[in-house]
């Protein structure tokens, strides 16, 4: 359901500033895609909430060191009179996307991605560490 007044906040200065800039429409449960980003050894792992959508609806690409992950669903519902003789025809569509900045060095093979129960987790492995090649200079 679509918020039509903004909610006031707790008395923190920066959300007061924060609130001023969002639009005064904005449907708050796809404010953003929330996602928890932790690091291991050797990848990072990114769970990203998207209640609501399914696997075929969401797509995941790679482009320039750019992680994009967006979701778009469109329902469209005809009703005759035996259902309800409120609407004729209902349209809903959603979309969201989020961009993440991975690096120029990730391959788009060694990204895994898998979706269960509204969360998406991408494992995406860390570049090798580039080693500086120390070279010695002849003396003339």
């Amino acid at each position: 359901m679509k918020t039509y007044l903004q909610k006031r906040n707790n008395g923190d200065v920066f959300d007061v500033f924060e609130d001023f800039f969002k639009p005064m429409f904005y449907d708050e449960q796809l404010d953003s895609m929330r996602t928890d980003i932790k690091e291991t050894e050797k990848d990072y792992q990114l769970s990203i909430e998207m209640p609501g959508f399914k696997k075929d609806e969401i797509k995941v690409s790679l482009d320039n060191g750019y992680l994009t992950v967006s979701a778009e669903k469109a329902e469209k519902e005809e009703e005759g009179k035996e259902k309800s003789p409120k609407y004729l025809r209902r349209e809903c569509r959603v979309s969201c996307q989020r961009s993440y900045y991975v690096g120029d060095d990730v391959e788009v093979e060694s990204v895994k991605a898998k979706y269960d129960n509204g969360m998406l987790e991408l494992t995406v492995p860390k570049a090798a560490p580039k080693q500086i090649e120390t070279r010695s200079i002849a003396i003339e």
